[in-house]
């Protein structure tokens, strides 16, 4: 059951989430309202143009966006379907440059000068934000020590304090992030689809940070996030329940629920006396990031994933199309912690049903993978063509 929250030391949480400075708050944009309720919103969409044309700095100055987060399918549609790469390929194929290498300079370079527009705010919090993250190969997701080479590599060619190296989270990425975060490296866990492997997730992180105590390295300015992805659970879930009769109340209702009681085990993992020692050396916790929070489902309100989960301490990378919709009539309070008891029955009559969120998060895992892994082959074997044809 849902302990009070009494029972839980937030003191170390909350040393870590007050709102940084900015621009003077405006009273129009509710996505400023929630940075003064103690979450960070990030842009799920990068590319040359809006880093050139100053959309990016607007997205800064205007809405208070504070990071940015990418991906193979994003870094495809970016590459391809904008021409403002076509001089910097064409440079590349004169330089015979290969496509894998190609790719890892265009993207590196736009993620380099978000790093740089958004110093500024990593500088000023001291560290706790103002992040770009970059994935390692999708191809890598089941390879330890190829994750861990790429992520070390990745790190070293971005050149930025203000970067995170996004590792998948599959059991074979654990011990990468661990490794990683003992290495001194920032690290975002993505495709994190359940709460056990959430659990997971910020015990790797924390044994990273202890690792590099142990050593007598400083664990300052450590960064990581665990990126929960929401609009896929509920694709997902709710097809099953499709299938089920009288279930049309719990449709909609299961990506929430869970990012509800992974909060929970997020309050109780970092607090307590193990936690507290950490911290006084200057650990910050591993923050929540809610991810795919654009909404699938037409009948359900374009901005759910952002309104239920704002809270303390937490991220929400917002596609562009949601970040305008939220915009238009976005209402921010802190919600997060809202009706626990309900997400909690809403997760055990899913049980109930025969549905197996462990099953389901292995499913989601697969395809999250696969949807990764597609693009990023797609976008290297038109890099080739590209950098052939301008040869």
């Amino acid at each position: 059951m849902v302990k009070n929250k009494e029972h839980v030391n937030l003191k170390a949480i909350e040393a870590h989430s007050k709102p940084h400075k900015m621009n003077k708050l405006t009273n129009t944009n509710p996505l400023k309202t929630i940075q003064t309720l103690g979450q960070s919103i990030w842009l799920d969409d990068i590319h040359r143009g809006m880093l050139n044309n100053g959309d990016f700095q607007s997205y800064i100055n205007n809405d208070g966006i504070t990071g940015v987060t990418s991906n193979p399918a994003i870094l495809k549609k970016a590459i391809l379907d904008h021409d403002d790469y076509d001089t910097a390929i064409a440079q590349l194929a004169s330089e015979n440059t290969d496509a894998r290498s190609a790719y890892e300079k265009l993207v590196i370079a736009d993620l380099q000068q978000a790093a740089d527009l958004l110093r500024p705010i990593y500088d000023e919090c001291n560290g706790q934000d103002g992040f770009v993250s970059m994935e390692v190969s999708p191809h890598y997701a089941h390879d330890t020590e190829k994750t861990i080479h790429a992520g070390r590599r990745l790190w070293k060619m971005l050149d930025r304090p203000n970067v995170l190296i996004k590792v998948p989270a599959t059991k074979e990425g654990l011990p990468a992030i661990t490794t990683l975060i003992a290495d001194g490296i920032n690290v975002n866990a993505t495709l994190l689809f359940s709460i056990s492997r959430y659990r997971e997730i910020a015990a790797a992180y924390i044994a990273g940070i202890q690792n590099r105590v142990n050593a007598g390295l400083s664990i300052e300015k450590i960064a990581s996030v665990a990126s929960f992805f929401l609009s896929r659970i509920d694709v997902l879930v709710d097809k099953k329940l499709s299938a089920l009769e009288d279930t049309t109340d719990l449709r909609g209702k299961t990506a929430i629920a869970a990012s509800r009681m992974a909060y929970q085990d997020y309050r109780k993992l970092f607090s307590g006396k193990d936690w507290q020692a950490l911290a006084s050396k200057g650990a910050q916790p591993q923050r929540l990031l809610w991810a795919s929070t654009s909404t699938k489902d037409p009948s359900y309100s374009d901005v759910m994933y952002v309104e239920a989960l704002i809270g303390v301490n937490t991220v929400n990378t917002i596609p562009l199309k949601t970040l305008k919709a939220y915009q238009d009539h976005g209402v921010p309070a802190v919600r997060l912690e809202d009706d626990l008891e309900q997400s909690e029955a809403v997760l055990e009559q899913l049980a109930e049903l025969g549905i197996d969120m462990e099953a389901v998060a292995q499913q989601l895992e697969d395809e999250g993978l696969e949807k990764f892994i597609k693009p990023f082959d797609v976008l290297l074997e038109t890099l080739e063509s590209k950098l052939g044809a301008a040869k």
